[in-house]
């Protein structure tokens, strides 16, 4: 063993204290000194006497005595040789301190010598021992290392620390660099053993070192459990010690899985089997041996399962298929769970017991042993779940849906992590949780909402969005207008303008209108046709109402009779409808704006607005001369000939033909035509104007491709097989680009210009898509363009039905 030692001989102190000695003579060469040759006390330059190459002495010596009286002779008396004091002295004072560390150091050197020959094989928990002067302390294996049995990759047992090898002063490799891939103490260097021991003798807690000298200390922890035999307490020992390993490195992989592998493992020969809990954190690429156990016992006992080990049996199923709202809102996620579980299954889910029985393997970190286990209950074999599947799809099937309620709540926290507390939080989440998430910001909120409908309903939007999320803002997006609409809803108040149906959505210090919904709406997209349709009508009616700079009573009250008229809407619906006519009739329209949206329309989209503004006029059942002007005015305001709108208005419909008088048939000669009809004023062709009411579809799909009124999230699939969210170039450009996993540059911008699409737009707009709907980017620039796997897998599920199936999910 190589010890911390110094030759005396060599250090230079010692060499200024061996200066200041006098030399020693040999027995032949001790003499008495004569008078003359004795030297002065003061004179510390002059010559040491008695060396072997001093010339004999030129005087006489006298005759020795003979007892007391008799005087010694010269070859029989001895004279202490002279030494100076003085520089002794002035050395002991400089070199004190060393020589006592000098000391210090030889001893526990030789201590420890004599400590670690005492020691061979195992230091328990509390104990210690000491290897080249490292005090190391227990759970370890300190000494001769015996050979593997069978022959494994080291031919000695990579745990033994033995202290007859050679140890470096400093341990300087903290990087691991010169370490093995599979670390043995009698096969890593010299300068690695160091690191090695002083991270042993530093409590094992420094994370900066590298990885593989901690698994060369969990090697002898594993052999210990599994191979030694110990006792239930000294297991329990080295479970809690490589679970504080687990966390000391919570971010390496390889830790995680070879360190949870044992403790899954060893915790089944630690505890009781009812003592176990469900696991909602997969380490491993199988299912946990722990849940295996747990689940298969209970199947075994014909025992149903509840919520909590269905939720953990998914979770950490390797083929599951959960999305960020599952991890980001994981406790209200198991929350709902349960609820919508114990809807399905009140009683629990009964598992039919399969013919499999529950087998399992140990393989050591180390390589250098492997164990089966076979674990029993009731002195019956377990049954394995490993391979059952239709368990996991039913779960599968509840938690998609749990997700589905939980996306708008994810996505907030997603953008706002540190407001999870917050009102507008709380209010996101779904009704059958508030009562076991209660929040008192939530209640002053609807508090809040409350006094400003007693007031009148009006507040400038950035006041409302401040009352939501603790700040002003100073920019509002539609997602952010949304969100707060969305918060509201929950509380049973609305906000209007509707932020998903609205032509444009209002500045930040223009007026919004809250409003009692009448009932808590979990989701303001779910409407009906007949809402959206009379929604567009008074949209554009205000635009009429407000072409002559003001607003009419008679204008304002045709609008409101619209709306009270208006079959198959239900009472929620009105009140949407009477709250967004007061803001459509408090704000005029930006007409510069919706002219800078119509300008590049087509004809046939033209022809839609142009009749839907008809609508709007007729919409009282009279056409009156100032409702005429008003048209013209807007015409004019949104970009539309002005000129034809005297023929829209009597044209009845808005095709170029003809107006019939009447049906061709055969009748008797000489029958008169028949002549112009008497009417006071014109008349209108009703079924033609509930025929342009009724084109919903074409007039909303108009509206809603010019001014963008659906939030990107509820845009219905343009097609089937393409993803949605997206208009239909791009989302066809996203269906091909997901069936290769890299596209170069040329590539894509080829794969582009095919949709008719830039490539730098293409790419941040799906990106940005891809972000929203699944918390990260489809195309990563690299050498060109990788497809994420995960997204792409996630489209690929969606587009082709394949969602909920578990056997072809990817974890």
């Amino acid at each position: 063993m190589a010890l911390d030692t110094a030759d005396p001989t060599e250090d230079p102190l010692l060499s200024d204290v061996r200066s200041a000695l006098p030399k020693q003579a040999s027995a032949q060469e001790a003499v008495l000194p004569t008078d003359q040759d004795t030297p002065s006390s003061t004179s510390p330059d002059t010559p040491e006497r008695g060396r072997a190459d001093d010339p004999p002495a030129s005087k006489p010596m006298s005759q020795p005595r003979k007892n007391d009286d008799t005087e010694p002779s010269n070859a029989s008396r001895y004279v202490p040789p002279e030494q100076d004091n003085a520089k002794l002295a002035q050395i002991a004072r400089r070199i004190g301190p060393e020589m006592a560390a000098i000391a210090a150091r030889q001893q526990a050197q030789k201590a420890s010598v004599r400590h670690t020959k005492r020691i061979q094989g195992w230091i328990p928990f509390g104990d210690s021992t000491s290897v080249a002067g490292r005090d190391l302390g227990g759970l370890i294996y300190v000494g001769t290392p015996p050979s593997l049995s069978d022959g494994g990759y080291g031919q000695k047992c990579r745990a033994y620390i033995d202290p007859s090898l050679p140890v470096a002063r400093p341990g300087l490799d903290r990087d691991g660099r010169e370490m093995p891939y599979w670390p043995g103490y009698s096969n890593i260097p010299a300068r690695c053993r160091a690191t090695y021991l002083d991270w042993l003798a530093g409590g094992r807690t420094d994370r900066s070192r590298d990885p593989g000298y901690m698994f060369l200390y969990f090697y002898g922890l594993e052999r210990r459990f599994f191979v030694d035999n110990p006792s239930d307490e000294e297991r329990q020992q080295i479970v809690d010690e490589v679970r504080r390993l687990v966390q000391l490195y919570a971010d390496n992989g390889s830790v995680q899985r070879y360190l949870g592998e044992f403790i899954d493992i060893a915790q089944v020969a630690t505890m009781e089997i009812e003592a176990i809990e469900p696991i909602f954190e997969r380490s491993g690429w199988d299912l946990p041996l722990s849940l295996r156990i747990a689940i298969g016992t209970r199947i075994g006992r014909e025992e149903p399962l509840d919520a909590r080990w269905m939720a953990s049996w998914l979770f950490c199923h390797p083929e599951h298929s959960l999305r960020t709202a599952a991890t980001r809102c994981r406790d209200e996620f198991l929350a709902l769970f349960r609820i919508r579980f114990g809807e399905r299954f009140p009683d629990g889910l009964k598992v039919n017991k399969p013919k499999r029985v529950l087998k399992a393997t140990y393989r050591a970190a180390s390589s250098e042993f492997t164990g089966t286990l076979a674990p029993t209950v009731d002195d019956k074999p377990i049954p394995d779940i490993g391979r059952l599947r239709k368990p996991v799809e039913i779960a599968q099937s509840i938690a998609d849906e749990v997700m589905d309620e939980l996306d708008k709540l994810s996505r907030f926290l997603g953008r706002r992590p540190d407001e999870r507390s917050s009102a507008a939080a709380h209010a996101l989440l779904p009704a059958k949780l508030r009562p076991l998430f209660p929040s008192a910001e939530l209640e002053a909120l609807r508090g809040w909402a409350a006094d400003r409908v007693a007031e009148g309903g009006f507040v400038t939007l950035a006041d409302a969005i401040e009352r939501l999320e603790g700040e002003r803002p100073g920019k509002i997006g539609k997602r952010q207008f949304t969100g707060a609409a969305d918060a509201l809803a929950r509380t049973g108040f609305g906000l209007a303008p509707d932020p998903r149906f609205a032509l444009r959505s209002p500045k930040p210090d223009e007026p919004v209108v809250v409003f009692d919904l009448g009932e808590r709406v979990e989701k303001l997209e779910d409407v009906s046709h007949r809402y959206r349709s009379v929604l567009m009508e008074i949209a554009l009616g205000s635009f009429v109402a407000h072409a002559n700079g003001h607003v009419a009573d008679g204008e304002r009250q045709s609008l409101e009779e619209r709306i009270a008229s208006s079959d198959g809407l239900n009472d929620q619906e009105r009140r949407r409808l009477a709250a967004n006519l007061a803001w459509f009739l408090a704000v005029p329209p930006d007409m510069s704006l919706l002219r800078r949206k119509l300008k590049d329309m087509a004809e046939r989209d033209e022809t839609a607005i142009r009749a839907a503004l008809v609508a709007a006029a007729r919409s009282d059942g009279t056409i009156h001369a100032e409702e005429v002007a008003s048209l013209e005015r807007v015409y004019k305001a949104l970009g539309l000939d002005a000129n034809r709108v005297y023929s829209d208005l009597h044209s009845g419909d808005l095709a170029d033909t003809l107006p019939v008088v009447r049906a061709a048939r055969t009748g008797a000669p000489g029958e008169a035509i028949p002549g112009d009809r008497d009417h006071a004023g014109p008349m209108l062709d009703t079924s033609r104007i509930a025929a342009i009411r009724s084109d919903t579809q074409r007039v909303s799909s108009v509206l809603g491709e010019i001014f963008d009124i659906e939030e990107e999230d509820d845009v219905p699939d343009v097609e089937a097989g393409l993803p949605g969210g997206l208009d239909r170039n791009h989302a066809a450009l996203v269906r091909a680009l997901i069936t290769m996993p890299h596209w170069s540059e040329e590539e894509f911008a080829e794969l582009c210009e095919r949709h008719s699409l830039l490539a730098s737009g293409s790419l941040e707009t799906i990106n940005e898509w891809g972000f929203e709907r699944y918390d990260e980017a489809l195309l990563d620039e690299y050498e060109g363009y990788d497809i994420t796997p995960e997204v792409a897998a996630a489209i690929g599920r969606e587009t082709i039905g394949e969602r909920g199936n578990v056997e072809t999910e990817t974890a």
